[in-house]
């Protein structure tokens, strides 16, 4: 198969196939073996610079030991890779969108997150991502105490593996003062996020900002944004967060905009040091 633009399917694809291979305990040399290619093929693919056929990606996916279920998945966004329409945009459909969303996050190199009314994902306490996935129980998903520990343990994990990747990312984190009001599970829990807030904008690579409640003119009213940078590596990518289907922007004509209004939600928000301030304060009301 011939080589093409690095869009988000292919990225979702090669990532996808990563860490399937990482766990399956196979080098690119040995998972190569398994369809009749050399290593640089599955450097290509996993790098979203080369794409397989059905049969490669099946073979593939026979020697990674993937379960039917995921195997209907993965064959379905190579598909995809083969033939993305003429939109500018990409609506993730498919099944365990979140997990594709994870690696995309896992791989960039500068991240930035904004929402409004709650604290972003990755910067959830533990206590705050069992309170907010509980309160979805039922709602999003069929009551499940296994469901919940099932996402709460991978909002963990995807945390862990942002914060700790090396070399470190640049993270940016913007969320509005009425997050910092809103209580999630119980006041002890809006203590505690507070207080993990206060931690990692203690870290070096992480900024956290405030915007407070009476700043004008937000472009993002109302909706969350994640800005994705990879570097000279790839063409960068910003997804607009929602409860429904992930929709992602890769065509330069979209995600320029989309950062520049990041970068404004950044400018109208506290500097880190005056959100620190706003923190204390917000930490000392809730006593």
């Amino acid at each position: 198969m011939g080589y093409g633009r690095q869009t988000v399917e292919r990225r979702q694809l090669g990532l996808t196939l990563r860490r399937l291979r990482e766990e399956a305990g196979l080098t690119q040399a040995e998972a190569a073996r398994s369809i009749g290619r050399n290593a640089a093929r599955i450097s290509q693919v996993e790098t979203a610079k080369g794409s397989l056929s059905t049969e490669e990606l099946t073979s593939l996916l026979d020697r990674y030991g993937v379960p039917e279920a995921d195997r209907e998945t993965v064959l379905a966004l190579g598909t995809q890779t083969r033939k993305r329409q003429r939109g500018r945009t990409y609506t993730d459909l498919l099944p365990q969108s979140f997990e594709r969303l994870a690696d995309l996050q896992a791989d960039a190199k500068a991240v930035g997150f904004y929402d409004t009314g709650i604290v972003p994902g990755l910067a959830q306490s533990q206590d705050y991502v069992r309170a907010v996935i509980s309160a979805c129980d039922g709602i999003w998903w069929d009551p499940s105490e296994d469901e919940i520990e099932r996402r709460v343990e991978f909002r963990l994990e995807q945390q862990r593996r942002v914060f700790e990747a090396e070399p470190p990312k640049s993270i940016e984190f913007v969320l509005t003062e009425t997050a910092l009001d809103q209580v999630v599970g119980n006041t002890a829990v809006l203590r505690g996020q507070i207080l993990h807030l206060l931690q990692l904008s203690e870290r070096p690579n992480i900024s956290v900002q405030v915007m407070d409640n009476n700043v004008p003119n937000n472009p993002i009213l109302g909706g969350g944004l994640i800005t994705l940078d990879f570097g000279d590596s790839a063409p960068r990518i910003a997804f607009a967060a929602s409860h429904g289907p992930a929709t992602y922007h890769d065509q330069d004509e979209d995600t320029r905009p989309m950062f520049r209004a990041f970068e404004q939600v950044r400018e109208l928000s506290l500097a880190p040091n005056d959100s620190t301030e706003l923190l204390l304060t917000k930490l000392k009301e809730l006593h």
